[in-house]
C-alpha cells in the first residue's frame, strides 16, 4: 500500500516521451505521485474539508479560479477575465492588475493551434506551455498554425477561427474515447484563407511581423488509458469527500475510475491524501 500525507492538491503534471506517450504525476503537498503505474490499482482520494489559497495560503471555504481565495481572485492578474478571453486583454490600456506579471506572461510569444480533443478545435497557448496545454486538454493530435507576439493577438486570431470551428472541448465525449484521427494540416490549409481579411487587419494594426504563419509537424499524444468509461459520472469532492475506485486511466486533467471520473484541476488547493492498493 502507498499513501501520502494530507497536502494541497495541484493540477497533474504531464510529460510526453519521444513516442508521444503521456506520463503523469499528481502533486499532493510536497509529494509527487507517479500515476501511470497506479493504473489497474485501487486509488482513494480523501478530502479533509480544508482549502488553503495557493497564492497567500489563507483558509477559504471555496476555491476560486482553481485554487485561489476570493481576495486573491479579485486582485491577481492571473485570475482576470482576460485570461479566459484573451481577446479582451487590456494591458495596452494601462489597466492590467499586475503590469509586471502581464509583461512576463502576456507580452510574450503565443501560438494558435488546432487540436483533436473531442473533435477539431482551435486554441491558444504561451510558447512555454507546449505541449502542456495539449496534454491538459486531452488532445490526441495538435498542430501549431500561427505564432504571434502577444496574448491579445492570439485571442483575436482565435476568435476569427472560432467562427468556423469549435473553441471548446466536449469533455464528456473526450473521456468516452479518442476521437477519430484528423488531417490537421489539411484543415489548417482550409481555414487560413477564411480569415485572410482578419489577418490583414491585424497586420495593419500590429505590424507585418506580428503574425507568423507556421509549417509545423503534427504532434501525436497517447494517453495512459486501459479502458474508457461507457458512462461518464463526475465526482464532486465537496459532496463526496472520499473518492475511490480502480484507476482505469488518465486523460487531460481527469482520473478515470471504474466508479466515475474526477477533474483534478477543479480541486486545486484542496487538502487531500491519496492511498493506492
Amino acid at each position: 500500500m502507498l499513501s501520502t500525507d494530507f497536502g494541497a492538491l495541484k493540477k497533474m503534471i504531464g510529460q510526453i516521451d519521444s513516442q508521444g506517450n503521456v506520463n503523469y504525476q499528481l502533486p499532493v503537498g510536497d509529494e509527487r505521485l507517479a500515476l501511470n503505474e497506479c493504473i489497474g490499482k485501487t486509488v482513494t482520494l480523501s478530502f479533509n474539508g480544508q482549502i488553503n489559497c495557493c497564492h497567500c495560503g489563507r483558509k477559504t471555504k471555496k476555491s476560486y479560479s482553481q485554487g485561489f481565495c476570493f481576495p486573491c481572485m479579485q486582485k491577481l492578474a492571473q485570475c482576470d477575465m482576460c485570461i479566459m478571453k484573451p481577446e479582451t486583454c487590456h494591458f495596452d490600456k494601462g489597466t492590467c492588475r499586475e503590469p509586471e506579471w502581464g509583461e512576463r506572461n502576456c507580452m510574450i510569444p503565443h501560438y494558435i493551434y488546432l487540436a483533436n480533443t473531442s473533435g477539431l478545435k482551435v486554441g491558444i497557448t504561451r510558447h512555454t506551455q507546449i505541449p502542456t496545454r495539449w496534454i491538459d486538454q486531452g488532445a490526441t493530435q495538435a498542430l501549431p498554425i500561427f505564432k504571434v507576439s502577444t496574448r491579445l493577438q492570439s485571442g483575436l486570431v482565435e476568435v476569427a477561427l472560432a467562427e468556423f470551428i469549435a473553441d471548446k472541448t466536449n469533455w464528456r465525449a473526450m473521456l468516452k474515447g479518442n476521437a477519430e484521427s484528423i488531417n490537421l494540416k489539411e484543415k489548417a490549409n482550409e481555414l487560413r484563407p477564411l480569415i485572410e481579411g482578419t489577418l490583414a487587419k491585424l497586420n495593419e494594426r500590429f505590424g507585418n511581423t506580428a503574425i507568423e504563419v507556421l509549417n509545423e509537424e503534427v504532434v501525436e499524444l497517447h494517453f495512459p488509458v486501459s479502458e474508457f468509461p461507457q458512462k461518464v459520472t463526475s465526482f464532486n469532492l465537496d459532496k463526496t469527500p472520499t473518492v475511490s475506485g480502480i484507476l482505469l486511466g488518465i486523460k487531460g486533467q481527469y482520473l478515470l475510475f471504474d466508479t466515475g471520473v474526477i477533474n483534478i484541476r477543479k480541486y486545486g488547493s484542496y487538502q487531500i491524501s491519496v492511498s493506492v492498493n
